[in-house]
């Protein structure tokens, strides 16, 4: 009974063949100008009133031009869906919410319903209705104004498809300007359109172009929006309900008041009423869909990264599109391809690995507690982003204690600034180190206190002296001493770091950490000073994380990375491969995760322990416990993890903190972010085959060279098991 039909009450014996009668553009023609001669709004033309009659004289073959005009649509303004590494969605992003479907998942009664309310005689004429036309001149020329409209569906896709391509205001303002040049133009352009398609195509690109209201555009997404079903299951009374919607979409948008939902539902019945009289329905099944209450559901516009799972990630996503020139050539180029252009995104998130990072940090900080836990998983060798996660929800609800920025990324990815990483920079100092020839047991005997010889004892990378003898820098527990690369790393001991940086040179130490990809959170340029080696330059933990997964793959280093695959809307694929590099001589590399592997085993981690395979990694932590860091990898993962307050960690201390309902006098980089590490990766890794890392090369790096230990090293060369390292200086760190 809901079948569209090509006959109606009214209608000629033949169907409409799509192709315009012979004789019809001229009979159309005189139509025009009896319209324009009696100086009143055409119906069908809705042609302006320019004066009293036979004002305007009309040639219907020279100034109407009435031939037609190809119309250029370009691609509709659809949204853009972002995956998951599984082909999962995770967001939509969009300003134009629209999902184009074809003709056979649009249910018939909902093609019934907009062609017997728009056009009931749409399969019968071509561009434009003559008989509709000339009924409402008449109906216009009675009441003296315009009683009635004739805008065939073909005419009005021609303007949806004007106006969707308009951009700018001035652009948008033309489309809809009142006239003669204008209308007549929609009119070529109809012609065109009539010939080019059927009219099943006609429809089917009305309905997926059509504006309903409260934010939906197209059937599909009204569907959803209005019923939560799709537009191949509308039935008979929520199609009449879309059906009224399109002719006002603003009066009768359901999300602006009663009033309004109001006039949806007697918009609704009208529509029922006209295909019940047309004969599409029966008066019984009329009467028992108008029995219905307006049934709108409201379902929620998928979208934006407030509603995605993975709100911190998504975030990211989002501005690297826009930022990234490899997705258009300018920000505004790919703002638009990305709201508008349908894209289908695969991304390199790992939902496995994100929910073992999202578990470990729930069960050691909650969201309610005021230091913020956060934490980024990368892959060595391809910078594949695999999860991105924090303690506080993403939001901007105060009250809910949201969190408004990206706290797991740098400002150009939607953080702000960052915490200070602590130990974790000494893994630069060293790696500096052994670039430089110098073995894992190579060392020198320390002091529990460093201060400058002078200025010139540290140079910045403009050569300029930056030493500081005014100040004394000092460990926590003592921690003099020889120390070598490997017990000074374990331990942490700031004065072993300081003078190993002095000796290597603080602007080689901030190369390498530079070649590491390593830069401000906050995207200042990176601090030069000799507590460089201690972290006190603002980090986030994907660029952390980073740079040790370039450890772990042996020196290469590769560009963070979240976008690997794009679909256009014309179904045209382009997969997005790591941007690599050799930062690192391998055997350095190798060097470097073989000390740090002991880190877990006899340095800061120990009471923690590993992962039953090969690890590395480092604890961080800074002046007076203000932040807490771990970075760690493994031959297949990095990570690093954070914590601090974001009210201001220098003013909000993690001391004397009840944090994950535990309560700490001091929280350093072993206490909390170690741990989140360990469980993660036990999580994030079960079931991966272990990876080992390349042996050291000993005949390069074993042993000790022209820095021996002394043959009776002092006692307090043993291992500190705790490693801590104080800072003394205001406005420097103290590590652990």
């Amino acid at each position: 009974m809901f079948s569209l039909g090509r006959q109606g009450p009214e209608h000629d014996d033949e169907p409409y063949d799509g192709r315009p009668a012979r004789g019809a553009w001229s009979n159309l023609g005189r139509l025009v100008i009896a319209a324009v001669a009696a100086g009143v709004l055409v119906a069908g033309l809705a042609l302006p009133v320019v004066g009293g009659t036979g004002a305007v004289v009309v040639n219907a073959s020279d100034e109407l031009n009435l031939k037609p005009a190809e119309l250029v649509e370009p691609p509709l303004a659809e949204k853009t869906t972002v995956l998951d590494a599984t082909g999962r969605p995770l967001a939509q992003f969009w300003d134009v919410y629209r999902e184009v479907v074809p003709f056979d998942q649009i249910a018939d009664v909902m093609k019934t319903a907009v062609v017997s309310i728009e056009d009931y005689r749409f399969y019968q004429h071509g561009a434009i209705d003559l008989e509709g036309t000339a009924r409402a001149l008449a109906r216009n020329l009675q009441s003296g104004g315009v009683a009635q409209g004739g805008s065939s569906i073909t005419q009005q896709y021609v303007k949806q498809v004007l106006l969707n391509a308009a951009v700018t205001d001035k652009e948008k303002k033309k489309a809809l300007e009142a006239s003669y040049a204008r209308k007549l133009n929609e009119l070529r352009f109809a012609m065109a359109v009539e010939q080019k398609y059927t009219k099943d195509q006609i429809l089917e690109k009305y309905l997926n172009i059509a504006y309903f209201g409260a934010g939906a555009n197209g059937v599909e997404a009204a569907a959803k929006r209005f019923f939560g079903v799709r537009a191949a299951d509308l039935n008979l009374w929520q199609a009449a309900t879309l059906a009224g919607a399109v002719q006002l979409p603003v009066a009768t948008d359901p999300e602006s008041g009663r009033k309004n939902r109001a006039r949806l539902l007697q918009r609704r019945n009208v529509v029922l009423d006209r295909m019940a009289q047309l004969g599409k329905i029966t008066k019984e099944q009329a009467a028992e869909a108008k029995a219905h209450k307006l049934g709108y559901k409201g379902t929620p516009l998928p979208g934006n990264c407030t509603s995605s799972p993975y709100p911190y990630f998504c975030v990211y996503v989002r501005e690297e599109f826009l930022r990234n020139p490899a997705f258009g050539r300018t920000e505004e180029e790919r703002a638009r391809l990305l709201y508008r252009g349908g894209l289908t995104i695969k991304t390199t998130l790992d939902p496995r690995m994100q929910a073992a990072a999202e578990k470990a940090i729930k069960e050691h900080v909650f969201a309610t507690d005021a230091p913020v836990a956060s934490e980024a998983l990368i892959e060595p060798g391809t910078g594949a982003i695999k999860a991105m996660a924090a303690s506080r929800p993403y939001g901007t609800s105060a009250r809910r204690g949201e969190m408004s920025y990206n706290i797991v990324a740098d400002k150009a990815h939607g953080g702000i600034g960052g915490f200070q990483a602590g130990s974790t920079f000494k893994t630069f100092t060293l790696i500096t180190a052994l670039k430089q020839g110098m073995k894992i047991n190579d060392g020198f005997t320390v002091g529990s206190g460093f201060r400058a010889s002078g200025y010139s004892d540290f140079k910045n990378c403009k050569g300029q002296p930056i030493g500081d003898p005014s100040h004394t820098i000092t460990n926590d527990e003592g921690g003099g001493g020889f120390r070598t690369l490997q017990t000074g790393t374990w331990n942490s001991v700031n004065t072993f770091f300081l003078e190993l940086e002095r000796r290597v040179g603080l602007c080689e130490t901030i190369r390498t950490a530079m070649s590491l990809g390593i830069k401000r959170a906050d995207g200042a340029k990176l601090t030069e000073y000799e507590t460089f080696t201690l972290g006190t330059n603002e980090m986030d933990p994907v660029t952390v994380a980073n740079a040790y997964a370039a450890i772990a793959a042996r020196g290469t280093y590769c560009s963070p990375m979240v976008i690997s695959r794009i679909t256009g809307q014309d179904g045209k694929v382009t997969d997005y491969r790591p941007h690599c590099r050799q930062a690192l001589d391998p055997e350095v590399a190798d060097a470097t995760a073989n000390i740090l592997s002991g880190v877990f085993t006899k340095g800061t981690m120990s009471r923690v322990g590993g992962i039953g395979r090969d690890a590395g990694g480092k604890t961080g932590t800074t002046d007076d416990q203000a932040t807490a860091w771990f970075a760690g990898f493994t031959p297949d993962l990095a990570g690093a993890v954070s914590i601090g307050d974001p009210r201001g960690a220098v003013a909000h201390k993690l001391n004397n903190v009840t944090i994950g309902g535990r309560y700490y006098p001091a929280v350093f980089g072993n206490a909390i972010p170690g741990p989140i590490w360990k469980d993660t990766f036990l999580a994030a890794l079960k079931g991966v085959e272990p990876t080992s890392f390349t042996p050291l090369n000993t005949e390069r790096f074993g042993g000790c060279g022209a820095e021996c230990r002394p043959v009776s090293p002092p006692e307090d060369d043993r291992p500190d098991p705790d490693g801590n390292a104080v800072v003394v200086t205001p406005g420097v760190t103290r590590e652990r």
